[in-house]
């Protein structure tokens, strides 16, 4: 168990990375989060995220964007959504439907699938930097990054996933899954 003093996810799994390396007395290279909202993670999930980081030296965390599929999930504020450059880096988080909903034909943007990996060496240094007003304001752990002037590599996946934030997410992800197995 982690300090319920924290306010996000990454500062938790930073706890539990030190933790965990602590016990093993052993330093990992990368640690994936997965947050407890994601059921339907699929185990191919945790390869496409981490596949840029073994690929490039310099990409210090990734987070998988899923594709949003109608204007209810657009419109959603548990769903994160996501704005992208034309490199795959995101640009800005937000749970308000972003970009303007008139245009996003041929617009890089999806939402956030919160399976997440970082270097270790980057997860620590974020948990000291100090939270920014976007990440409150949002209630986004990636927003600190993108504040504090650093990257986040948005990695599309080919897997498809809900999130269960509500009673009603929960119903949906339990039809999914009676229906796909």
């Amino acid at each position: 168990m982690t300090s319920d003093k924290h306010e996000r996810a990454s500062d938790r799994c930073a706890e539990a990375l030190l933790s965990i390396e602590k016990e093993d007395n052993n330093l990992y290279d990368i640690v994936v989060m997965v947050q407890g909202d994601e059921p339907m993670t699929h185990p191919n999930m945790i390869t496409e995220a981490i596949e840029p980081m073994l690929d490039d030296p310099n990409v210090l965390v990734t987070n998988l964007l899923g594709k949003i599929e109608n204007k209810e999930e657009f419109e959603d504020r548990n769903c994160i959504k996501v704005v992208c450059d034309l490199n795959g880096n995101a640009l800005y988080f937000s749970r308000e439907p972003i970009p303007t909903s008139s245009k996003t034909e041929n617009i890089p943007m999806g939402k956030q699938i919160c399976v997440i990996p970082f270097r270790r060496d980057f997860l620590i240094e974020y948990n000291q930097l100090k939270p920014t007003p976007l990440e409150i304001a949002e209630s986004v752990d990636m927003m600190r990054i993108l504040e504090h002037g650093l990257k986040v590599r948005m990695i599309p996946t080919e897997h498809d996933t809900h999130a269960v934030d509500t009673k009603n997410d929960l119903d949906k992800v339990e039809r999914y899954m009676l229906n796909n197995t």
